[in-house]
C-alpha cells in the first residue's frame, strides 16, 4: 500500500455557505488521518463556538504584534475583524507528515495559494446568492448592515472561484461531503 502525502488543503467559500458542516461531516470519517488548522481571530465568539477549538479568538493589538512578527501563514481583514493561520502549527505537521485543512476566508487562500502553488485548494459555493441569504439570516448572528456586507463579498468572492482546484456545490450536505471525500481520497493517492 502506498504512504500517503501530506497534503495542505484549503477550503473556502462565502460565509453561511456551510462549511463547517461539511467540514465536521468530513473529519468525523477521517479524524486520524488529518489535522483542522485553527485560525486565529479578533471576531467575537459566537455562542457555541470555544476559544481554541473553532477559533484562537485573540484582541486586536495581539493579532497586530503577530503581523508585525511575521508569524501568520496568511492574515486578512474581512468585515472589519482579522483571520489568520498560525504558520508554525502547519509547517510543523507538514514535516510531521501530516496532512492540514486550513478552512479560511477566500482573501487568505489566494495568499497560501500564491505561496503554495502545490496546495489542494477547494471552493465551496452555495447553490444560489437567495439560499445563501436565507441560511446568513437564518444564523441571526449578525446585524443588516453586517448580511448587507457579507453579500457583497460573496460576489467578489464567487468570481474567484474559477482559480481553484475543485469547486463543490454544497446544495445537500451529503453530497458535498461526498465530493470533498472523493477529492481527499484522489489528493492522498497521488
Amino acid at each position: 500500500m502506498k504512504e500517503n502525502k501530506a497534503r495542505l488543503y484549503v477550503i473556502t467559500g462565502p460565509s453561511g455557505v456551510g462549511k463547517g458542516t461539511v467540514l465536521n461531516k468530513f473529519f468525523e470519517h477521517n479524524k486520524d488521518n488529518i489535522i483542522y488548522s485553527i485560525s486565529a481571530t479578533t471576531r467575537a465568539p459566537r455562542p457555541q463556538e470555544k476559544d481554541g477549538v473553532n477559533y484562537f479568538f485573540i484582541t486586536k493589538e495581539e493579532f497586530e504584534r503577530e503581523i508585525e512578527n511575521g508569524d501568520f501563514l496568511e492574515w486578512a481583514k474581512y468585515s472589519d475583524n482579522y483571520y489568520g493561520t498560525k504558520k508554525s502549527f502547519v509547517l510543523k505537521c507538514l514535516n510531521e507528515g501530516k496532512s492540514v485543512v486550513l478552512e479560511i476566508e477566500a482573501q487568505g487562500a489566494k495568499k497560501v495559494m500564491e505561496k503554495y502553488p502545490e496546495c489542494v485548494s477547494i471552493f465551496i459555493t452555495p447553490p444560489d446568492l437567495d439560499e445563501l441569504e436565507k441560511r446568513l439570516r437564518g444564523r441571526k448572528t449578525e446585524t443588516e448592515d453586517a448580511i448587507q456586507k457579507r453579500l457583497e463579498a460573496v460576489k467578489r468572492e464567487l468570481e474567484e472561484s474559477k482559480n481553484y482546484k475543485y469547486l463543490i456545490v454544497n446544495d445537500k450536505v451529503d453530497e458535498a461531503f461526498n465530493q470533498l471525500q472523493q477529492i481527499y481520497e484522489k489528493e492522498s493517492a497521488l
